[in-house]
């Protein structure tokens, strides 16, 4: 059943490809709330604490996740670790006013379940997303294919965040063949604040872009 809550959700096409970042950046961009439901591995601190931190995050701009496990390993085998088993049904996004950014844990494939895939429960949300992939080599097979599954389950994919170096071709050649827009390029920054990100966000335009989601 699709949300009827505003959200978007972060995805990316492997895993420490730099969701929390992009998180950050449209959390702070948008002033909306963050959400990650499902976070493994826990031994350096949480996802939801590190946006918290970055961002100074007021307790009414951050969710709990509804499930939280301490193996850094795909999502399924660290509940299994602990006994127990992620249930889709407690992964309902909530009903809020305020826009709602989601991130996912892994990339779309990554088993919830020994019968759910991550993919899975986007079809389920049936939200819009935005992919974040790196700029630099192997990005273009990696995005490509997860661009790919995504479309084939009718899913909104509203662009990419690419993350890194600048590179000459990469962005062209994903819009080319994936059919898609680069929404931003983000830099390696020297320094990372909530500072920071409000000036990225003002430089890249994003309000712009996503007008007509947000």
């Amino acid at each position: 059943m699709k949300s009827t809550s505003k959200s978007l959700v972060i995805c990316g096409t492997d895993t420490d490809i730099g969701k929390t970042i992009v998180s950050s950046f449209f959390v702070q961009g948008l002033h909306a709330t963050y959400w990650k439901p499902v976070q493994s591995g826990t031994d350096d601190g949480t996802d939801t604490q590190t946006v918290c931190k970055l961002l100074g995050l007021e307790k009414n701009r951050y969710l709990p996740e509804v499930y939280k496990f301490k193996a850094p390993v795909s999502p399924h085998w660290a509940a299994e670790k602990e006994s127990q088993e992620i249930d889709p049904d407690k992964l309902i996004i909530p009903k809020r006013d305020e826009l709602l950014i989601i991130e996912t844990a892994g990339g779309l494939m990554v088993p919830l379940n020994r019968n759910l895939l991550q993919i899975d429960q986007l079809k389920v949300w049936d939200l819009p997303i935005i992919l974040v992939a790196k700029t630099g080599l192997g990005t273009l097979n990696h995005t490509l294919l997860s661009l790919e599954a995504l479309k084939k389950r009718n899913l909104n994919v509203l662009g990419i965040i690419l993350n890194g170096l600048p590179h000459e071709d990469n962005p062209k050649t994903l819009e080319d063949f994936g059919n898609t827009q680069i929404l931003a390029k983000l830099p390696i920054f020297s320094e990372l604040n909530a500072n920071v990100l409000t000036q990225e966000w003002k430089k890249q335009n994003l309000r712009k872009k996503l007008k007509e989601y947000i």
